[in-house]
């Protein structure tokens, strides 16, 4: 038994059950068919679970009619609990608000009628290029309800992405906001719309009054909301559409090339994001406050702040600020002030939390939160084992969850109540999830330590369906590595002695030095469990020596800069710590100290950009990024490769 093993009370309790993987083994359709009637509401029951006839394209609860925005709201309203709070808002300028079902109802029925006499219709394709407002959700569930489906757009993106993912969809319109507020700052976001739709199929944009500021105005083309939404009628009979129909196109950008639009549908997606949000959040909506706070404009915004937690009929927190806006302490406030019991964030967010110091969130309350998640990347175990320490009291569990865009919801996870958990480690896949590590040649590894690429085995209900107008493209990019009984996720993986798995970064994060695979986020870890380290970022840049050599960027802890060493022996320092920690191999060949990262609005680390610093290439697109002119910062400061 670990230190890290469930409490007996929390196991009695818990809704994810040590059963679910045995009923999962012993048939997997069946396990599929009782999630599926459990969690969700049919308007005609499904006939055949699942048909993969076609592979790679799957049908899933085949027969099957329903609605994701009745599932989402109308059923939580007519169950006796419309008064129970949906959302609640919190602003970052303080206007904050609460949200019950019956109010959110009302806002989701006005606004699909407001859409519909706007001209959208059943299968037209509508952009959402919003910041964190409750609008934003609306604007989602009544595309859903409506059947029209959604592409949202990150707000961080710039008016050229924006573009390319209208013209791609054919959205027939653009929903938007005058603008967003960004550390206490009114931010423009229309003018990007206006630069994005000239030229493209979209003939209406709507906008969210947010800001105030001035913005440029076609008569012909743009529609306040306030106008159109706010007067419409708050009644709208949810139609049912087919299990397969498009619920949403979300796109996933590359460093080159034309972005991929990830294909979800209805059924299959909102089974598996309930059930997942259900019984590895061990989500309670009866007495838990749920905070996902990540950004609607990705995945994870869409699976657990959108369709997982209101399906379940959650109460939740949606947040549209930052981190440090108004202050270091803004997380810790809203966690006290809402009675925050479950949190679900990114080990960005938690390691920028220790570089500020733990006497932060100690001046806070935070004793009601009881379940904590990490999402986006691996978690280091020193960012693991802070987390539970400062953030959950010794004693929360934590649920590390890997999954991506294309799986639609969570894949692997413990599973808080079963799992003695391992820090660092996303550790199996879940109940109904099949996955293996397989070798270059395909073959499964078995062995500990061993790396390879995690495959998953067996179709699940959230896969994507596709990629936008593109099904060649789909069966190359992800069912053509190991053949087409082999859905290759491009992560890669290894097991630990216990028969965990280890999530190790994307296999281009996967380095080959000397002969020998590194992975990008082991020595990330290993340098942040230094304890002068706060955070880390590992790319590999050419070498002519070695093919590929490791070369790391690192942020010194707050706490932690005064004495030690310094300069050239600190860089040293850590090099000879990554030495002990993986090998010598793994020591980076030039360590550069900075103050920030490169990274996107929602936390990202572009690491395509460091690499560009390390191998003295011009600096790419730096739109997406929260502060542009870091990059200038760490050009200036590169050091100079270090001397063994």
């Amino acid at each position: 038994m670990t230190d890290y093993a469930p409490s007996p009370a929390f196991t009695e309790q818990a809704i994810g059950k040590a059963e679910l993987y045995d009923e999962a083994a012993a048939d997997h359709e069946a396990f599929w068919a009782a999630r599926a009637r459990e969690y969700v509401t049919w308007s005609t029951d499904f006939d055949t679970t699942l048909d993969w006839s076609d592979a790679p394209f799957a049908t899933w609860f085949g027969g099957g009619q329903l609605n994701a925005a009745y599932n989402c709201v109308d059923r939580h309203v007519e169950a006796g609990n419309g008064d129970r709070v949906a959302i609640h808002a919190v602003a970052a300028n303080g206007d904050d608000r609460s949200i019950t079902y019956s109010d959110l109802l009302s806002e989701v029925c006005k606004a699909a009628n407001a859409i519909e006499a706007l001209g959208v219709a059943k299968g037209d394709r509508v952009a959402i290029y919003m910041p964190m407002i409750p609008e934003a959700v609306v604007a989602m569930l009544a595309c859903a309800r409506i059947g029209a489906p959604h592409s949202v757009v990150f707000g961080g993106f710039s008016s050229d992405a924006l573009k390319a993912r209208i013209e791609d969809g054919e959205a027939k319109l653009v929903i938007t906001s005058d603008g967003q507020f960004r550390k206490g700052k009114a931010m423009p976001l229309k003018t990007a719309v206006d630069q994005a739709v000239e030229g493209t199929t979209a003939s209406k944009v709507l906008v969210v009054q947010r800001t105030g500021i001035d913005v440029a105005w076609d008569d012909e083309r743009d529609v306040w909301w306030h106008d159109v939404v706010d007067s419409a009628s708050d009644q709208h009979e949810a139609q049912p559409h087919d299990s397969e129909h498009p619920l949403f196109i979300l796109y996933t950008s590359g460093t080159t090339g034309k972005p991929k639009g990830i294909l979800h549908t209805t059924g299959g997606y909102l089974v598996q994001t309930a059930y997942t949000n259900a019984v590895v959040h061990d989500l309670h909506p009866e007495s838990d406050v749920y905070w996902c706070t990540a950004d609607i404009g990705w995945v994870t915004g869409h699976s657990y702040i959108v369709y997982g937690p209101l399906a379940n009929g959650a109460t939740q927190v949606l947040f549209e600020g930052t981190p440090d806006s108004p202050h270091q302490g803004i997380f810790w406030e809203i966690v006290e002030k809402y009675k925050v019991s479950i949190l679900y964030t990114a080990p960005t967010a938690i390691r920028t939390f220790m570089k500020w110091g733990a006497d932060i969130p100690a001046k806070f309350d935070l004793s009601s939160l009881r379940v904590l998640g990490s999402v986006g990347e691996p978690i280091n175990p020193e960012a693991w084992r802070w987390y539970r320490e400062h953030i959950g009291g010794g004693s929360a569990p934590i649920v590390d969850t890997w999954w991506q865009t294309e799986t639609g919801a969570i894949m692997n996870s413990p599973l808080p109540g079963v799992t003695d958990l391992e820090p660092g480690s996303s550790q199996k896949p879940i109940p109904g999830i099949a996955a293996e590590i397989l070798d270059d040649e395909g073959q499964p590894l078995t062995e500990p330590e061993q790396v390879g690429y995690l495959v998953l085995t067996k179709p699940w209900p959230a896969m994507l369906r596709g990629i936008w107008g593109d099904p060649e493209r789909y069966k190359e990019t992800y069912w053509s590595r190991f053949g087409p009984e082999y859905y290759f996720a491009g992560d890669g993986a290894k097991y630990d002695d216990k028969g965990n798995i280890w999530i190790l970064g994307r296999v281009d994060d996967v380095m080959n030095v000397s002969g020998h695979r590194l992975s990008t986020a082991e020595i990330e870890s290993a340098l942040v469990s230094h304890p002068r380290v706060a955070e880390a970022a590992v790319v590999g840049a050419s070498d002519e020596t070695t093919g590929q050599a490791v070369v790391a960027f690192v942020i010194l802890r707050q706490d932690g800069e005064a004495g030690g060493t310094t300069g050239d022996d600190l860089v040293q320092e850590l090099r000879n710590h990554v030495g002990q920690q993986i090998g010598p191999i793994a020591k980076p060949r030039s360590i550069m100290v900075v103050d920030e990262l490169p990274k996107t609005r929602s936390g990202k680390i572009m690491r395509r950009l460091l690499k560009d610093v390390a191998e003295n290439r011009e600096i790419g697109d730096v739109t997406t990024l929260a502060d542009s002119s870091v990059m200038s910062l760490i050009q200036d400061g590169m050091n100079t490769p270090a001397e063994d």
